[in-house]
């Protein structure tokens, strides 16, 4: 009988190399004042943003510059005092335009003036409101409103807060950090969660490779009422919500569903000490703590980066690259978007600025498929990346979408194993497009 340690996980998934020993150790530090802050408007899943500014305004550490009236939208706000320079149109992360407030920070910076509140006092729709304000966002990558997420529908009561403290994606150590060095503020802004949807147990999922962080967030949480640290496998992707939400409950939730199906909420680490600062100093999301990491960068760390930065300024705050990158990542390698430079602006969803050298991104090129069967044991949606590849090449939507397109999280587990170098989750992407534009006519 073998005396390691079993933990609690999912059926699927990959064992990549994860290289957080890079970053790991490098306690949370202040990024620099860029030369100008690029806000764009829309950062979130939903309706965009307007600007509430004009070119030379004035601003203030923290004002809003960006709203919208739509229920599923989030506002942005100045991470600099500074004047708003021009409102123009800048390439994001994605390669797509976006809007963007353009400010000129101001030479001194002041420090942000906290509004202390009591949080034990809040309500559930106050907890939601100052979510909204405060500009809350999924900050894990997906960028969900926190607001919506914490409405749901009056059917499906949600008893369980989780939250995904697993930070599973290779190179990433940011959670990790503020587990290390904020406790306290993730087991209160979990708390927050609870009462806002009116759950009584939450669970914080933390990997087996993050025994410090399992320590340390059990001290802040010990005499918490309905709160549990567990364990999880060192996995790719355990922190995905369905894998986890399976991992830690045993419940499944339906493809096509969301989380609430089956009584759960999911949020990120970084969001509950987000809800946190919000409720209780009535701090905006206006900055956050990211990775800037790789064999590429010369000094890996983990950084307190403001929403509008450019990610030339965080590589040049890590002392630049090793020789020629051969990629630059905002987010992991297994999910984040590979950037043509370094000028696209820091988001609220962005956990980090991975760089690769040359040797590390020769992938290969893309061959036929040789039927191993490799990309369906590793997928964790139980699908068959193979049959909506060969849909795609065919054109043939309607089986795309037969064979589960819609349902891919896109976490890139079939492309990591594929011995034929298929991208498979560009196809399903446009798989996805094209899918959407049919249903649009």
């Amino acid at each position: 009988m073998s005396g390691k340690a079993t933990y609690k996980t999912f059926k699927g998934g990959i064992h990549p190399p994860y290289n957080k020993e890079l970053a790991s150790g490098k306690a949370i530090r202040p990024a620099p004042v860029p030369a100008e802050v690029f806000i764009p408007l829309q950062q979130h899943i939903g309706a965009p943003n307007e600007p509430l500014v004009n070119p030379g305004d004035r601003v203030e550490l923290g004002q809003k510059v960006g709203s919208s009236e739509a229920f599923v939208s989030a506002p942005v706000h100045a991470s600099v005092a500074g004047t708003v320079k021009e409102i123009a149109e800048v390439t994001g992360f994605t390669g797509a335009k976006v809007k963007c407030v353009v400010i000129t920070p101001d030479a001194e910076q002041p420090e942000f003036a906290r509004k202390d509140r009591d949080i034990t006092a809040l309500s559930d729709q106050e907890i939601r409101d100052i979510a909204r304000e405060a500009g809350l966002v999924g900050m894990g990558g997906a960028a969900f409103p926190t607001h919506v997420k914490l409405t749901p529908p009056k059917d499906k009561p949600v008893d369980t807060v989780i939250i995904n403290a697993c930070e599973c994606e290779p190179f990433l150590t940011c959670d990790h950090r503020v587990m290390l060095e904020r406790p306290h503020d993730l087991v209160q802004g979990l708390k927050l969660l609870m009462r806002a949807v009116n759950a009584k147990r939450g669970i914080i999922g933390i990997e087996a490779n993050k025994m410090d962080a399992v320590d340390a967030v059990r001290g802040a949480a010990k005499g918490e009422a309905g709160i549990e640290v567990e364990i999880l496998e060192v996995k790719y992707p355990e922190g995905a919500e369905k894998m986890l939400i399976f991992a830690l409950t045993g419940r499944k939730v339906p493809p096509g569903k969301l989380p609430s199906e089956v009584g759960c909420l999911v949020q990120n680490v970084g969001t509950a000490v987000a809800l946190y600062e919000a409720c209780a100093w009535g701090k905006p999301l206006y900055e956050r703590v990211l990775t800037v990491t790789g064999q590429g960068i010369k000094e890996p760390a983990n950084l307190l980066a403001r929403v509008g930065t450019p990610i030339s300024t965080l590589i040049e705050a890590c002392g630049g690259f090793v020789g020629q990158p051969g990629k630059v990542i905002m987010g992991g390698p297994m999910t984040g978007w590979a950037q043509p430079d370094t000028s696209a602006p820091v988001v609220k969803g962005t956990s980090g600025i991975v760089v690769l050298t040359p040797e590390l991104v020769d992938v290969g090129t893309e061959e036929e498929c040789v039927r191993c069967g490799k990309c369906t044991d590793v997928c964790p949606m139980f699908l068959l990346p193979n049959f909506i590849v060969q849909a795609v090449k065919k054109g043939q939507w309607d089986r795309a979408e037969m064979w589960g397109a819609l349902d891919c999280f896109e976490c890139g587990c079939c492309s990591f194993t594929c011995p034929a170098y298929i991208p498979h989750v560009d196809y399903v992407r446009k798989a996805k497009a094209e899918i959407a534009a049919l249903k649009r006519r």
